[in-house]
């Protein structure tokens, strides 16, 4: 699996085509979310595409997130994100610095507002599972 600095180093050496294609495969690369669990309830709101984040709790009390989306950017957006949290306790969710961690991939600058508008609210609601469960 792709570390976050591993995919930071390497997405500071590419062009923007190239971005484009790297996020497009993060997400190829998600695990699959069943079709069922796509519904109003996991539906991620204030997205321009369709997003869907479905949180499970593993048997030593991590969250592990499956997630999808109907347009291949923003799948890999989600999947960026997912690496910031996925496997780890909800307490350590809710003191990590998400947007941080994100910060050297420069989104707002890389993509069209549309794409990243999002992003506060998937983040917003990773952190509210993580609430739940803390």
């Amino acid at each position: 699996m792709t570390t976050l600095a591993d995919l930071t180093d390497e997405y500071g050496f590419l062009d923007a085509d190239d971005r484009y294609r790297l996020l497009i495969d993060l997400g190829r690369d998600l695990e699959p979310m069943p079709g069922a669990l796509k519904t109003d309830a996991t539906l991620v709101r204030g997205c321009s595409a369709s997003v869907w984040v479905y949180p499970t709790v593993r048997d030593d009390g991590t969250l592990h997130f499956l997630a999808d989306s109907n347009a291949a950017i923003t799948k890999g957006i989600i999947a960026l994100v997912l690496l910031t949290v996925q496997d780890r306790a909800p307490a350590e969710i809710l003191a990590a610095d998400i947007e941080g961690a994100l910060a050297p991939f420069d989104l707002k600058k890389q993509l069209s507002s549309n794409r990243t508008q999002g992003i506060p609210n998937m983040i917003a609601l990773i952190r509210e599972t993580a609430q739940r469960y803390a």
